[in-house]
C-alpha cells in the first residue's frame, strides 16, 4: 500500500516551487492564487527571497504548503490509499484526502503561523533536539522539571524534540545529557511549540477551523495526535486544533501506518526530512520523493 507523507516547518529553502511554478500552467495558476488569498506575494519571497525572509513563521509555513500542494497536483495524488503530515503537513495532508481546498487550507495555516508567531512573541520560549536517549526516558526527566518543558515531537527512535520554558528546557538538556543523551541541542527558535505555551494559537486556531468546512475523507488521515487513522471531519478538527499544544508523534504514526500495510512511503513536498526519518523507524519499508 502506498501512503503519502508531507513535510513540516524546517524543510524550506531559497527557490522553492520555482521548477514546480514554470513546469504547468495549471499548477501556475493555483501558486498565483495563493498571493490574492494572503494579501502579498509569497511567490516572491519564496522564489527570490533569503534565508532569514522564509524562516518568519508567517512565511515558512505557507511557503510549505503552497510547495506540497503543487507537487501533489504535479503527480495527481499518486493513488494513495493513507495520507499523514508532520505537524503543518497534517494540513497538506487533508487537502490530498479531499478533506480541505488548497483555499481553506492555506486560510488556516497561514492564521496558524500567525496565531503561533503570536504566542512566541508574547512568551519567548524554546525548543531542544534529543539524540540516543529512549522516549521513555526523556519523558521521565522532562516530568521532573520545575517548568513547562515537555516531548514536542517524537521524529524517530532516538530522536525527540522537547519544548517549553526557556530554563525549563536547558535545565532538561542538562539532565539529559547526565542520562547518556548523545546530544542537546537547543533550536534556533522562539517558541515553544506542541507545548501548553501555544495554548492563546490554539484558541485562535479552533475559532478559524470551526468556521471552516471540512469534508468526507476519502482516504485515512493519520494525525499526530491520534496516531491512527481517521476520516471523520469533526475528529480530524479536533485533532487539528489539540496537536498546537500536544505532541507530534510521528513515529508511533509511521508504525501504524505500516501495521496497516503501508509499504511505499512517498514524500510529497519541500526536502527529504521526512524519508530519513521513516528509514530509523522501519529500514524494510521503501521511502521516496515524490518529483
Amino acid at each position: 500500500m502506498k501512503a503519502l507523507v508531507f513535510p513540516g516547518q524546517g524543510s524550506q529553502f531559497v527557490g522553492m516551487g520555482k521548477e514546480l511554478y514554470d513546469s504547468r500552467k495549471d499548477i501556475k495558476d493555483l501558486m498565483e492564487s495563493a498571493n490574492e488569498i494572503l494579501g502579498f506575494d509569497i511567490l516572491s519571497i519564496m522564489f527570490n527571497g533569503t534565508d532569514e525572509d522564509l524562516k518568519k513563521t508567517e512565511v515558512t509555513q505557507p511557503s510549505i504548503f503552497i510547495h506540497s500542494v503543487a507537487a501533489l497536483k504535479a503527480v495527481n495524488g499518486l493513488g494513495a490509499e493513507m495520507v499523514a503530515g508532520h505537524s503543518l503537513g497534517e494540513f497538506s495532508a487533508l487537502v490530498a484526502n479531499g478533506v480541505l481546498s488548497f483555499d481553506d487550507g492555506l486560510r488556516l495555516v497561514s492564521e496558524r503561523a500567525k496565531a503561533m508567531q503570536a504566542a512566541c512573541d508574547s512568551n519567548p520560549s524554546s525548543m531542544a533536539a534529543i539524540l540516543g536517549l529512549d522516549d521513555a526516558k526523556v519523558e521521565e526527566i522532562c516530568a521532573s522539571i520545575n517548568g513547562v518543558v515537555v516531548p514536542a515531537n517524537y521524529n524517530c527512535p532516538g530522536q525527540l524534540v522537547i519544548s517549553g520554558e526557556t530554563v525549563a528546557v536547558e535545565e532538561a538538556c542538562v539532565k539529559l545529557k547526565e542520562a547518556g543523551a548523545k546530544r542537546a541541542l537547543l533550536l534556533p527558535v522562539n517558541g515553544a511549540f506542541h507545548s501548553p505555551l501555544m495554548q492563546p494559537a490554539q484558541e485562535r486556531l479552533a475559532a478559524a477551523i470551526e468556521n471552516t468546512k471540512f469534508r468526507n475523507a476519502t482516504i485515512p488521515v493519520y494525525q499526530n495526535i491520534t496516531t491512527t487513522a481517521v476520516t471523520d471531519p469533526d475528529q480530524i478538527k479536533a485533532n487539528l486544533i489539540a496537536q498546537l499544544t500536544g505532541p507530534v508523534k510521528w513515529t508511533q504514526s509511521v508504525q501504524n501506518m505500516i501495521k496497516d500495510g503501508a509499504t511505499n512511503f512517498v514524500e510529497v513536498g519541500p526536502g527529504k526530512t521526512l524519508q530519513g526519518l521513516i528509514k530509523k523507524i522501519d529500514s524494510t519499508v521503501t521511502s521516496t520523493s515524490a518529483i
